[in-house]
């Protein structure tokens, strides 16, 4: 088995930790410590946040999405295949690297899709991006992180605690959704939409995308339209 290579490192801005990007023959992951962040081999949940939230909004004719955290770019690449034309996609992520990696090393597998005319990649805290605007997503993203218990930045918890949620429901337009992914499932964060005013739905998700492998969690909250 080919061993494994040390590509590039790069901090994580507040977080006084440190990414590893590792490359083994045409396989990719992004470490923290020994916990695996983000595998090119494991995108089947990362695809499905994008998937289920976008076939709910078929009907909408130009949809604005914004996308937290580029990571792999399984999830941004999985939207623009389900969204139409006019459909706008902001992508903010936190650490420069991520956005570098996927224009270098990661490149083929990046494909076009940081190119793509209806994305725009900013380089940004989401938290502060998602509390800086009102009524202006239908859809809101976010793969940050591990999840509602994160491991690479404190702060990320803002995204996740009521205050966070109340941003992210006000940013919302009415109707719109706030999609969550998460490692590991979280019944008081289940609680905690319904507490900011959110119908949510909790879905379970292999890692892989088929039988067998480790489950994921992906939470699905609306905003109510009236």
């Amino acid at each position: 088995m080919l061993p494994w290579k040390l590509l590039d490192t790069a901090d994580v801005p507040g977080g006084g930790v440190q990414l590893r990007l590792m490359q083994r023959g045409n396989e990719f992951t992004i470490k923290l410590g020994q916990n695996e962040l983000m595998s090119s081999r494991l995108f089947g949940s990362e695809e499905a946040l994008a998937t289920l939230t976008c076939f709910r909004l078929k009907s909408f004719t130009a949809p604005k999405l914004l996308i937290g955290g580029l990571g792999m770019g399984f999830t941004l690449r999985a939207a623009l295949k389900v969204l139409g034309p006019q459909a706008e996609v902001t992508v903010v992520e936190l650490v420069p690297a991520i956005i570098a990696w996927a224009r270098g090393p990661m490149a083929e597998m990046s494909g076009d899709c940081l190119a793509d005319p209806r994305v725009e990649i900013r380089e940004a805290d989401v938290v502060q991006a998602i509390a800086a605007v009102r009524d202006s997503y239908d859809a809101i993203l976010l793969d940050v992180d591990n999840g509602p218990e994160g491991l690479t930045r404190k702060s990320n918890d803002a995204l996740y605690d009521l205050k966070g949620l109340q941003s992210a429901w006000a940013a919302l337009r009415p109707g719109g959704i706030l999609a969550v992914w998460s490692s590991f499932p979280n019944d008081k964060f289940t609680k905690r939409l319904a507490k900011a005013g959110f119908a949510a739905e909790e879905i379970k998700i292999r890692a892989t995308g088929t039988r067998g492998g480790a489950r994921h969690v992906i939470w699905l909250a609306t905003r109510p339209a009236a």
